[in-house]
């Protein structure tokens, strides 16, 4: 059946392959997609292995002082070039404050049994490449991976359960502990190296010595409660109290290593009165056993027994406190003045420790708590109710609002003083604050944001500061922009928020007196709203906007951005997104989300997980140093929204078209996506069963458009835009294209283009009413994009820029397409058939979808 389908195919061919397919039965078909996901499954991490190889075979041959492509070496070469010195990359470096932020949103279709043997076969074929095998070692090897791809074929892609919020919990901790947890420490290691290639050895600790930590990751996994009511109060206390036992196990596991190793005696060498004090304030954790005689000759070791002793004994022991005694440890070895211990102290397993302290603390990683702004609006209402203060807050207009808030914030007395009065939402959500107001008087850096979803007045900060006023919590607000028009008004909203006494007190008190606060920027919703041009334009406009109002009230910015894994939720190569962002816009301090198939692809293999980290630093180093090169996309802006205004009609022509709706969710399998047992969060917004657009969520959307072949959200309305320039305006825009902000967008467009199978998009839209219809505006916008983006780039070939991406889609294909025409044909009889044979026909529909998205290597 491949061999008749693929980028070649006539049509001809795909009809006599889904006439085949048509007259199988359903074990037969099952069979077709079991074995078309295995085969993917080994195909996606044979590319990643092949990823490995060629980056360290680009890292063997690359000379001194340039290092491979976007590593932080070549970051350094370049930095060196523009006239730094060892010291300007040290404080470059410290500027530096990265949040990778890892999300339980269901992008993540594998089991994790699925996930467990694509790693056991990867670990068989890296060893089969070694040279120095014997012929046993050689054919056990090869029996180990016959058997994992035998198990491989006769597992289940489908979870027979939901997952719940307890085990997302669980699926980040496994990469947090098993990749993360080690490819943090090697990329510190990465700086050290770099800067002794570039600057020298002598010059080597300016840069590398006591970096802070450039990297510390949090999660939503228990936090997230916007539009999924799995996520309580108790949800997220158990979450936080998992990630504390499992950072504990680790730095157990750490500080047993770092016993081990550190062995020095004080009867041969002096370590310093520091270390002797510090013990004796320690003196009630000191171990009383049997050998406690010998460890007062090897001091280091006490003071790391003591450690262990507060780490399993200490509740109060927090994050601070472990780095402030890992730093005694340092300095001690560096009081005696040993080359060699001094060496010890900057390298090596105290060197990882403490880069892992500063990291991962004793929370591992940092939970957002997430909840959308009506439902903040209506707790606050209530409570203002039951205070007698204000009968009907929710009808005030925004003044009226302000005036109220400001008149509670200013006030000492809770207005509700008995929880039990008040509504089940209402006491969840006064649950939750007094949750974290717990868990950060314990450890500070377990929870530091609250995440306002569909914010769009300054009412919706203040009443978050109201109801934390309520319980005696103090964290960071983060406003979250997420649609198109809250992406235009963001700007003069936070000018509002930055000049507000209230508001701004709470930044001062939330940022140490550092006057910095965080702005979160949707890419879902934005896109699913206003199409990907639009998108993309008015995102970058309002990240130089809204920096502009820092600027001007000398507010520190940190931008998260909230991004999904494909083109059209924000995805895309997080280096080159870095790189592209406003120059006013780079400060250095930036989040990211990282969600479902993502993680997997990022974090399953620890040179993966360097890779990506260190294409991160390489991006947020240049990106800092070149922020005050000139912006040219800043120029263009006016064109460019001008553009992406005409790209938005269109789009919203089509979603808006009466009869859209229906063919969509006729013709695709989003009512199947909403079945996958993925994750805890539900496909839409809205209680009930029927799916509408407005409250679909924007995974399943996508997700959707990808497994037809279609892509739409990734590049729908690009074509109509630049069709309609003003012939002037070409020679800008090209020039535009050729690398910043444009042509990121351009090539983000092309790859999505080029991912599309019209023939087989068009087969799932002619399977239902009004598909000719539907399909026609489709394909027409589809032959506009690829015109411009030829006219733009100057090329026909639209994966010229990636070439290795562009044959890999193309070797993919032929399956591709077979998997296509096989879930055609199971939608088709699903429509067709009774409730009885639908329950047979579900779970093969239901592995049809993983089994795209592992041949796409996308979901949503």
């Amino acid at each position: 059946m491949a061999a008749r389908c693929g980028s070649e195919a006539r049509e001809a061919d795909l009809d006599a392959v889904a006439d085949q397919i048509a007259g199988l039965g359903l074990q037969t078909l099952a069979d077709l997609v079991r074995i078309g996901a295995a085969r993917f499954h080994l195909l996606n991490k044979a590319e990643q292995l092949n990823i490995v190889r060629v980056n360290r075979e680009r890292e063997i041959s690359a000379g001194a002082g340039s290092g491979r492509p976007e590593s932080i070496e070549q970051a350094m070469g370049i930095l060196a070039g523009r006239g730094l010195d060892a010291s300007g990359v040290s404080r470059l470096l410290g500027r530096l404050e990265i949040g990778p932020t890892l999300t339980a949103h269901p992008t993540e279709a594998r089991r994790r049994t699925v996930l467990d043997k694509q790693a056991d076969a990867a670990s068989s074929i890296v060893r089969l490449a070694r040279a120095d095998l014997t012929p046993r070692e050689r054919l056990e090897t090869l029996g180990r991976l016959e058997r994992v791809i035998s198990l491989l074929l006769t597992t289940d892609d489908v979870r027979v359960q939901r997952l719940d919020v307890p085990a997302e919990v669980r699926n980040g901790l496994y990469f947090l502990r098993a990749t993360i947890w080690k490819a943090v420490p090697r990329l510190v290691r990465d700086v050290a190296w770099a800067a002794r290639r570039t600057f020298g050895q002598e010059q080597e600790a300016i840069v590398a010595n006591d970096l802070p930590g450039l990297l510390r990751y949090r999660s939503w996994i228990g936090g997230d409660r916007d539009g999924n009511p799995n996520v309580t109060a108790e949800v997220t206390r158990k979450a936080l109290a998992l990630m504390r036992e499992t950072a504990r196990a680790l730095w157990d596991a750490e500080l047993t290593r770092l016993y081990d190793a550190l062995s020095v005696s004080s009867e041969r060498v002096t370590l310093g009165p520091e270390l002797s004090r510090s013990i004796g304030i320690d003196a009630i954790w000191t171990d009383r056993g049997p050998d406690a005689v010998l460890r007062k000759d090897e001091p280091l070791r006490m003071k790391i027994g003591q450690m262990r002793r507060k780490l399993a004994d200490k509740p109060d022991y927090n994050s601070k406190a472990l780095l402030d005694d890992l730093l005694v440890l340092r300095r001690a070895l560096q009081a005696t003045r040993l080359p060699g211990l001094c060496r010890v102290a900057e390298e090596g397993l105290l060197a990882d420790a403490i880069a892992r302290a500063r990291a991962f603390g004793l929370h591992l990683a940092t939970l957002d708590i997430r909840q959308h702004s009506g439902v903040h609006a209506r707790a606050v209402a209530e409570l203002l109710e039951r205070a007698g203060v204000e009968a009907d807050y929710l009808s005030l207009d925004e003044s009226g609002r302000l005036a109220v808030l400001r008149q509670e914030l200013a006030s000492p007395r809770p207005l509700v003083r008995d929880d039990a009065l008040l509504s089940e939402p209402t006491t969840e959500l006064m649950a939750t604050l007094r949750v974290v107001k717990e868990a950060v008087s314990h450890e500070p850096d377990s929870v530091r944001c609250w995440v306002i979803s569909m914010t769009s007045h300054l009412s919706d900060m203040l009443a978050v500061l109201l109801l934390m006023h309520e319980v005696g919590l103090k964290i960071e607000v983060v406003p979250l922009f997420e649609t198109v028009d809250d992406l235009a008004l963001a700007p003069a909203l936070m000018d509002e928020a930055l000049g507000d006494p209230t508001f701004r007190a709470h930044v001062r008190d939330t940022s140490g007196g550092q006057d910095q606060q965080e702005v979160m920027l949707g890419y879902s919703d934005s896109n699913k709203d206003g199409g990907f041009l639009m998108a993309n334009v008015a995102l970058h406009a309002a990240q130089r906007r809204i920096a502009e109002v820092f600027e001007k009230h000398g507010v520190g910015l940190r931008y998260f951005h909230g991004r999904g894994g494909t083109i059209g939720r924000g995805g895309g190569r997080a280096g080159r997104a870095i790189l592209a962002a406003p120059a006013l816009a780079r400060s250095g301090r930036l989040r990211f989300t990282e969600q479902g198939e993502v993680i997997t692809f990022r974090y399953a293999l620890p040179d993966m997980a360097r890779r990506h980290l260190e294409q991160i630093v390489h991006a947020a180093l240049l990106a800092e140093a070149m922020r005050a090169d000139a912006d040219h996309a800043a120029e263009l802006e006016p064109l460019l929204l001008g553009l992406a205004s005409d790209a938005r009609r269109v789009y919203r022509a089509l979603i808006d078209d009466a009869g859209f709706w229906p063919w969509f969710v006729s013709a695709s399998p989003v009512e199947h996506i909403g079945g996958l047992p993925i994750a805890s969060r539900p496909v839409s917004r809205a209680t009930g069963s029927a799916l509408v657009f407005e409250t679909l969520r924007a995974i399943p959307w996508v997700f959707s458009w990808v497994q037809m072949r279609a892509l739409v959200p990734g590049w729908f309305g690009l074509g109509s835009a630049f069709e309609r320039a003003e012939p002037s305006h070409l020679a800008a825009l090209q020039e535009a294209a050729r690398g910043g902000f444009l042509a990121t967008v351009v090539q983000n467009a092309a790859q999505e283009l080029a991912r599309a199978r019209l023939p087989i998009f068009r087969r799932y839209g002619l399977s239902v009413p009004d598909g000719e219809r539907i399909l026609g505006i489709v394909e027409a916008e589809y032959g506009r994009t690829k015109r411009a983006i030829e006219l733009l780039t100057g090329r026909d070939d639209l994966m010229s820029h990636a070439p290795v991406v562009g044959r890999s889609i193309h070797e993919r294909n032929p399956w591709t397409d077979v998997l296509n025409l096989v879930q055609i044909e199971l939608l088709k009889r699903h429509r067709a058939a009774e409730a009885k044979e639908r329950e047979h026909l579900l779970p093969v529909l239901h592995a049809s979808i993983n089994a795209l998205a592992a041949a796409m290597q996308s979901t949503g």
